[in-house]
């Protein structure tokens, strides 16, 4: 359970922590907390799913 509840944040904030010089997201006022709004969004869905099926 807790290797899918991090995986998807983990790889979202991974592919953010990178360097790189064209990504769309960097140059928006919200782009950062968007990102973070994935990382969040990602951790939370598949928690509220196996709550849901009741495999929790």
């Amino acid at each position: 359970m807790a290797a899918v509840a991090f995986l998807p944040p983990t790889l979202i904030a991974s592919i953010y922590g990178m360097n790189f010089e064209h990504m769309p997201e960097l140059s928006w006022d919200y782009g950062y907390l968007v990102a973070i709004g994935l990382m969040a969004l990602s951790a939370v869905l598949p928690f509220w799913y196996f709550r849901k099926r009741g495999w929790l």
